[in-house]
């Protein structure tokens, strides 16, 4: 037996429950961890509440990031042992394969060797927001060292990391955040550049700071109305990359800028990557490459004891994280 965190029913995060269930052993080509930190991600409240782009039957498990010893092999699986300390690589489904436990189960594609140099906290914040920016910046934009590239949500894990590798890259990364609270943590974490978009006129700022070129590279989960000031401030052939839909308010299609300036609007999720074993190879090769010189550093905003989850998920919905948000066992 073990512990596990599951929900009976659809809701906020008191309707999480710690249960004691028998998890199987893993099956053909699949690794048993035995977890010792949780990474939490807008997914799993997304999941909990109902709105995920996948539906569980309940009662469900959830969670997409671990980090943790592995316990036992499934058939097949070769390359790893018993005791090695690995993390994980988010898998398609949290419903299937969910994260959220003293032990959980992956698929042994999905499971890696992080550098000793990582606490359990920080590999288990480092892959789901730095395969989700890498993802974007890099395979789907192409950014390069001659970029400005403006990042919303920059206070959140994936902001973060993309802040990152914008910096990594040589590119100029323009932070927007909704108020001037976070401003100052992010110039010292390395943005160029951080616009509170509830306080200032962001079409104006990003004018006055990338000039009559534009920015070529939009990285945002938010949608609504900030795609008008957003692809206002764009270059001729820019791309914008959604990878979210965090306001409740619609989102216009900003069809003048788009035709004017032959914009390309770009959904994207990370599965793109992790999915894609080639794609998935050269974007751990990037990401462990970054951390193991540095330039790369996964920011943790708050621990949370695994007693603790209905709290750590209150903390998760109320936005005020810098950084990621990871649970202990």
């Amino acid at each position: 037996m073990a512990r596990v965190v599951r929900f009976h029913e659809h809701g906020g995060p008191e309707v999480l429950r710690i249960e004691d269930v028998e998890v199987p052993p893993p099956g053909p080509g699949e690794v048993r961890i035995r977890v010792k930190a949780l990474g939490l991600n807008r997914a799993e409240a997304l999941l909990r509440r109902g709105a995920y782009i996948e539906t569980p039957h309940l009662p469900s498990g959830l969670g997409l990031e671990a980090a943790g010893i592995v316990d036992t092999l499934g058939e097949g699986v070769a390359g790893f042992a018993p005791g090695e300390a690995v993390s994980i690589v988010p898998p398609l489904s949290m419903v299937r394969w969910p994260a959220h436990g003293e032990l959980a189960t992956f698929p042994a594609e999905l499971v890696v060797r992080h550098p000793p140099s990582l606490s359990w906290e920080a590999a288990a914040a480092l892959w789901m927001p730095y395969l989700t920016a890498y993802g974007a910046l890099v395979e789907i934009a192409g950014l390069d060292g001659e970029d400005f590239v403006i990042i919303t949500a920059a206070s959140s894990s994936v902001g973060l990391a993309a802040i990152q590798i914008a910096n990594m890259i040589g590119a100029t990364a323009i932070a927007v955040t909704r108020t001037s609270a976070k401003k100052q943590a992010l110039l010292a974490f390395g943005a160029a550049h951080v616009i509170a978009s509830a306080e200032e006129d962001l079409k104006a700022r990003l004018q006055d700071i990338t000039g009559p070129e534009g920015v070529r590279v939009v990285f945002d989960p938010v949608g609504g109305p900030i795609f008008g000031p957003l692809t206002a401030a764009m270059s001729r052939g820019g791309i914008l990359i959604e990878y979210g839909g965090l306001s409740p308010e619609p989102t216009p299609f900003p069809l003048f800028a788009v035709l004017s300036k032959r914009l390309t609007l770009r959904g994207y999720l990370v599965h793109e990557i992790t999915g894609d074993p080639a794609r998935l190879a050269a974007a751990k090769a990037f990401i462990l490459d970054g951390v193991a010189s540095g330039a790369l550093r996964p920011v943790i905003a708050r621990a949370f004891p695994f007693e603790e989850i209905v709290a750590a998920h209150r903390f998760l919905e109320s936005n005020e994280q810098f950084g990621k948000i990871v649970v202990t066992l």
